[in-house]
């Protein structure tokens, strides 16, 4: 049971409808789950809500690559509701089912692709250690180039934000 309850339509002011409307309208088309505990700052759910849908659909590690990476991340946190709904989402963007149960079950997927191993890797490294050895960060590098470096770095900061925000306030975890 969440320790939030949702601000239903009619309990909303106007700066939280101004932010409701932003993501509704967006890319998204939905109020995502953390944003219910975001609104109680209205600024705030509209700025991470912004970040998190440029991070979402408009990066240049595509949508796979995105969803490999929140995976991990949600993994990492423990978060059931992050899992649960991007590992949904993974599968839609072309993450094998193999990769997803090996991901979950904390063992190292076996990747077709240079750039799936590097997000794994980079992805796994940080997670686990704060920090990128050299080998990793270079390989990656080599791999990505900068900007898709900033960009997955950005998008496992992000959801370690939002996985905090959903396990602290119990988003979207099962009764039992």
């Amino acid at each position: 049971m969440t320790r939030l309850p949702p601000i239903n339509d009619e309990a909303l002011d106007s700066d939280q409808r101004a932010a409701v409307n932003e993501v509704v309208t967006g890319p998204r088309g939905k109020v995502p789950a953390p944003m219910q505990a975001w609104l109680r700052n209205p600024e705030l759910a509209r700025r991470a809500q912004s970040l998190g849908a440029l991070l979402r659909f408009d990066t240049g590690l595509g949508q796979e690559l995105t969803e490999l990476a929140i995976l991990i991340c949600a993994a990492h946190w423990r978060s059931h509701y992050e899992w649960t709904a991007h590992s949904r989402l993974a599968l839609e963007a072309g993450v094998d089912e193999a990769s997803i149960d090996a991901i979950l079950a904390g063992r190292r997927p076996d990747f077709a692709t240079d750039h799936h191993e590097t997000v794994y890797c980079v992805a796994s490294e940080l997670m686990a250690t704060s920090r990128l050895s050299d080998t990793t960060y270079s390989r990656a590098v080599a791999t990505l180039g900068e900007t898709l470096m900033v960009e997955l770095v950005t998008v496992l900061g992000y959801y370690s934000f939002v996985a905090l925000t959903l396990n602290a306030f119990e988003v979207g975890l099962p009764e039992a």
